[in-house]
Order: structure tokens, then C-alpha cells, then sequence
């Protein structure tokens, strides 16, 4: 398999398990509510609106339109939950456990980050 179709396949993968995420927002939206910042009127608006936009960068990545934009859009708002969400919430956590979930969540968010960059990178 030559650069250019593992690419692919990545690229595939990986809309696959943000588009996942953005109908998780829609499929718990009420749960994801509490996640909201309290600094940020709206809560239940801006779950839904994020489903929206996940879902809207996997289309983007899928059908190979846009994926520029798609990329550096998904990367910004990945970093923007990381800076809001999950470093507050490692911020506020006490014990192994917990620290261990907010933490996972700060990374994984900031490495689905840096793969958009990459996309975007590459991208029309």
C-alpha cells in the first residue's frame, strides 16, 4: 500500500471516530450539558451545536471537501474544550481515579488536535 492510500485510510478512520463523537453529543446531550463551562450561557445549545460541527468535519474528511478548513475549524475547537473542559476539570479532581479520566480526556482531545493539524495540513 503506497503514502497516499494508508493516508487514506487514516484520514477514514479517523472521521469515523469524530463523526462517533458528534453523534454521541446528540445521543447524550443532556450529560454533556454539565460539561459546558457556567461562563458560557446557552449549555444544551452548544452541545447540540458541537455535535453539529463534529459531525459536519467527518463529512468533510470522508467525501475529501473542505478538509483544510474542516481541519483547522476541528482543531481549534478540540484545543478550546481542552483549555475550558478538561484542564479545569483535572484542575478540580481529587484521588487516582478521577485525575486518571479528566487526564485521558485532556490527552485524548489534544491528540484528536494535533491529527486535524496534520489532515489540514494535507488538505484542499
Amino acid at each position: 500500500m503506497n503514502s497516499q492510500s494508508i493516508y487514506r485510510v487514516g484520514v477514514v478512520l479517523y472521521a469515523l471516530v469524530i463523526g462517533f463523537f458528534g453523534v454521541n453529543h446528540f445521543l447524550n446531550g443532556t450529560g454533556f450539558q454539565n460539561t459546558v463551562p457556567s461562563f458560557i450561557p446557552g449549555g444544551i445549545f452548544w452541545v447540540y451545536l458541537s455535535g453539529v460541527a463534529l459531525i459536519a468535519a467527518a463529512i468533510s474528511f470522508l467525501t475529501g471537501r473542505q478538509t483544510r478548513a474542516a481541519g483547522l475549524f476541528l482543531a481549534a475547537f478540540l484545543v478550546i474544550v481542552v483549555l475550558t473542559v478538561h484542564l479545569p476539570a483535572l484542575m478540580r479532581s481529587t484521588g487516582n481515579p478521577i485525575i486518571s479520566i479528566a487526564l485521558t480526556n485532556l490527552i485524548k482531545d489534544t491528540g484528536l488536535a494535533g491529527a486535524a493539524l496534520m489532515i489540514a495540513g494535507k488538505g484542499n
